[in-house]
């Protein structure tokens, strides 16, 4: 049987897409392997939001290359977003690939690997599905499912910030049909799944293409002081009422959370939605990426600092003990020391207990392309850690702060140290367990906190058992970006 092997960089989308080409090939008839190197198959799907993540897969095709010259008959693709971005242009900078798509032509990959197993040339093929949106379905199979699971409900972006590649690599909005979302998530549930994450680009922009879906409630209530009422009109979707269903229809989900989602459909039906179904986590993701108008109004991102401070405030008041998170880029061009300290005003204020700060890359097929890249590398560099200064400061005393408290972890899977979850915060908790807990909803008390992590106690004295040696927990950010 025919091996493949999978290299994934990037966001929790790709990683979702990843899954997906397992699957589809896994039904072709190939086996996967975790090692490139013995695999018939080597696919690295890609990431292109920022430079870095392209000269990874840069080195990393470099180093899988001299593997496929070893042995010849080894398939090596390319997809993903620089596969969407570059096209022709990789494969001729790269001759020696067999390979390159998008992520739109997943469902092709069987067919593209037939005709190159046939004697047929490298293939390209970066086509989005753009009049017949596909959104592949995972497999929900009790064994095969995890605690965990990851659903799409719209790829795609409209939003055309400045800086952002995405709706080159991604194209614009579409949305799946309700029908089909919950669906797969029942099915998720039924198989063990304990707790979904909804991924889209914007993933509250979410409007149902089969209008199954009545306004939920809060639509059209729009009490901002730092809003017109037209522009709030505007930023409503149906987003809350997607959540609503899920609810109504799968009552068995224990946690939801989505990602990643706009400020600007930061809405009263989705805080409503937040406030009234139990499934909700207390825990949002929220791309700021500055606080300082003049540098949002450059990257094009459609809300002032005064529109995201009232939006997350109400947020905060309707679900007390809400935890934050966010994005942040740094050293976008024209971003004077003062813009930056106004980034740092709204961190400290905020108290995001997760940050995910990057330094201002061009990138190609974007408007910021026009506008001089005027903030030294070193500036960026050491705004970037001042950043990354204050927000562990500010995570460290939120984690702190959870010591002696009682949390319900839905266990992930074996760690370093012993069993890995979540709380409904999205805090990393690691713990000893007697047997394996996988899988499990399960009450921990807090006796510990590390750098990025908890350390929990189960409360069962049957069960309870001390972590490992190995005291010192991961270094892991919260959770993975997505822009």
């Amino acid at each position: 049987m025919r091996t493949f092997a999978l290299v994934t960089f990037g966001c929790q989308m790709n990683e979702h897409d990843s899954a997906r080409m397992a699957e589809v090939l896994v039904e072709a008839g190939l086996r996967e392997t975790e090692s490139p190197e013995v695999a018939d198959v080597i696919l690295v799907n890609t990431c292109s939001v920022r430079e870095k993540a392209e000269q990874k897969l840069r080195s990393e095709v470099g180093r899988l290359l001299q593997h496929k010259r070893a042995r010849p008959g080894v398939v090596l693709g390319v997809a993903g977003c620089v596969a969407q971005q570059e096209g022709e242009k990789l494969l001729r900078r790269v001759p020696e690939l067999d390979l390159v798509f998008g992520p739109d032509n997943i469902p092709e990959l069987p067919a593209l690997l037939a005709e190159i197993d046939a004697g047929g040339p490298p293939r390209v093929l970066t086509v989005h599905d753009l009049e017949r949106p596909q959104f592949l379905r995972a497999r929900a199979e009790r064994g095969t499912t995890g605690a965990t699971a990851q659903v799409t409900v719209m790829k795609g972006c409209n939003e055309r910030c400045s800086f952002c590649i995405v709706p080159h690599t991604r194209g614009p909005e579409r949305y799946r049909p309700s029908d089909e979302i919950v669906d797969e998530i029942a099915r998720l549930v039924a198989a063990g799944a304990l707790e979904v994450m909804l991924l889209g680009q914007t993933v509250n922009s979410y409007r149902d293409p089969s209008r199954g879906l009545g306004p939920a409630p809060g639509a059209g209530e729009a009490p901002w002081t730092h809003t017109h009422p037209t522009t709030a009109r505007e930023d409503e979707s149906e987003f809350a009422s997607l959540l609503r269903r899920i609810a109504q229809e799968v009552p068995s989900l224990r946690r939801l959370r989505y990602a990643s989602p706009h400020p600007r459909h930061l809405t009263m039906s989705l805080i409503r939605a937040h406030q009234e179904l139990p499934f909700m986590a207390r825990h949002v993701h929220m791309p700021v990426q500055s606080g300082s108008d003049r540098v949002l109004r450059r990257m094009i991102r459609r809300y002032s600092v005064a529109e995201y401070r009232e939006r997350v405030a109400a947020l905060a008041a309707a679900v007390p003990g809400v935890t934050l998170t966010t994005d942040v880029i740094v050293g976008f061009p024209g971003e004077t020391s003062q813009d930056f300290e106004d980034t740092l005003s709204i961190v400290r204020e905020l108290s995001f207990v997760g940050l995910f700060g990057t330094e201002y890359s061009e990138r190609p097929f974007t408007p910021a392309q026009q506008l001089e890249d005027d903030v030294p590398e070193d500036e960026k560099s050491s705004r970037l850690a001042e950043l990354f200064e204050l927000g562990d400061a500010i995570r460290c005393r939120h984690l702190e702060s959870l010591v002696g408290s009682t949390q319900q972890v839905i266990a992930v899977g074996r760690g370093r140290t012993g069993y890995t979850g979540r709380t409904e915060g999205s805090e990393i908790v690691h713990f000893g367990c007697q047997d394996d807990p996988t899988g499990e909803l399960v009450s921990l008390r807090i006796v510990r906190a590390f750098k990025n992590s908890l350390e929990g106690e189960l409360f069962d004295p049957r069960r309870a058992k001390a972590l490992s040696a190995e005291t010192s927990s991961p270094e892991k950010r919260l959770l993975p970006m997505v822009i």
